[in-house]
């Protein structure tokens, strides 16, 4: 496997900067995350590392060296697209033996066998061997798409949101798979999502592009507990965070629009900026320091969101389990001050 560079790249398309000056590096047997909304970059930025686009400016590294004359084939990647892109009339076989047929890299009939059967193993179809892929289930195809990158044993793996068309259990199933497979080959894999909840939970570390730009650069607690901008605070973690317009007033905290007063001391704020909590720092205690009124509640089984209205404000409070808390309830709540996150007016992160 390799490491990948990017330094200071720019991609521009007719009309629009599509990369601003991007650079990180994946290193050796990294699962590197790129996420962000559509539009942001992010599958631009593989096509980039695959050498299907080329770059206005800057560099791509493989292992230190200069990647930017190389051609798709002689970079040697894999990419596993949005869209299974397999063969309809052949079989499960020959889809995943097709890329080892290649002149280009030329195999055994006995080694295409040997690592056809053990890509097919790890990813559970080996009973699918002889059949058509016409003939399979989505999240089948995807395995399929997946194993025909694995018998190749590129460099990197490529991956352009491989599991944003299944199901929410098939996805689930598969984030589990990818990890694993992941880390028992040591593959370095750069994998582009928009899906908060896939780059967190598969990521070594994440990029979080915004409208061509790199915006933070992080482990995944990084991006969470620490996130850069009011952008990436809002992008990642769901329930989404509470966000307040506040003051500094007489010593205190004060989110506008409320009754809600917090301790500043030891915070160097200034007059104005955004207060940032997450739900699971909202907790509702009996004794709580605020007060509230319930306005819905969303049970989800293992826990439940509960939005609660504090003068104009209304809070987002993730707890535990099931609430007999309903619409219309008075409830008193405490607020965790050692894991809130203050914001500049421009949305840049204080401290």
């Amino acid at each position: 496997m390799s490491n990948v560079e990017l330094r200071t790249i720019t991609k521009r398309f007719p009309g629009v900067t599509a990369l601003k000056d991007v650079s990180f590096r994946a290193e050796d047997g990294e699962f590197f995350v790129l996420l962000g909304p559509t539009g942001a970059g992010k599958t631009t930025t593989l096509r980039l590392v695959a050498g299907l686009e080329h770059q206005d400016e800057g560099d791509v590294l493989f292992d230190e060296i200069v990647m930017n004359d190389r051609t798709p084939a002689d970079r040697d990647v894999a990419f596993v697209f949005q869209q299974y892109s397999l063969y309809p009339t052949m079989t499960v076989f020959d889809n995943l033996a097709f890329p080892l047929r290649s002149p280009l890299r030329p195999h055994s009939a006995a080694d295409i066998k040997q690592r056809v059967e053990e890509a097919a193993e790890k990813l559970r179809i080996s009973h699918l061997l002889q059949r058509k892929t016409a003939n399979l289930s989505g999240g089948e195809m995807q395995r399929v798409s997946i194993g025909r990158a694995i018998v190749r044993q590129p460099r990197v793996f490529l991956m352009d949101e491989p599991l944003s068309n299944l199901d929410a259990k098939l996805r689930e199933a598969l984030r589990v798979e990818l990890q694993h497979l992941q880390k028992t080959q040591n593959s370095t894999t750069l994998f582009v999502t928009h899906d908060q909840i896939e780059a967190l939970t598969m990521a070594d570390r994440i990029g979080v592009l915004n409208e061509g730009r790199l915006i933070q650069l992080g482990t995944p607690r990084d991006i969470y507990d620490r996130p850069a901008t009011t952008y990436v605070a809002q992008l990642v973690g769901s329930p989404r965070i509470n966000l307040f317009d506040s003051v500094r007033s007489n010593g205190t905290i004060a989110v506008k629009d409320s009754d809600m007063r917090l301790d500043s001391s030891g915070v160097d704020l200034p007059a104005g900026f955004q207060l940032g909590v997450r739900p699971e720092d909202i907790n509702p205690a009996p004794d709580g320091a605020f007060g509230g009124e319930v306005v819905l509640t969303e049970p989800l089984g293992v826990e439940t969101i509960v939005h609660i209205q504090s003068g104009q404000q209304v809070l987002l409070s993730l707890i535990p389990g099931m609430t007999t808390l309903r619409i219309g309830d008075t409830v008193r709540f405490n607020i965790n001050t050692e894991r809130l996150h203050f914001f500049d007016n421009g949305g840049m992160r204080l401290g």
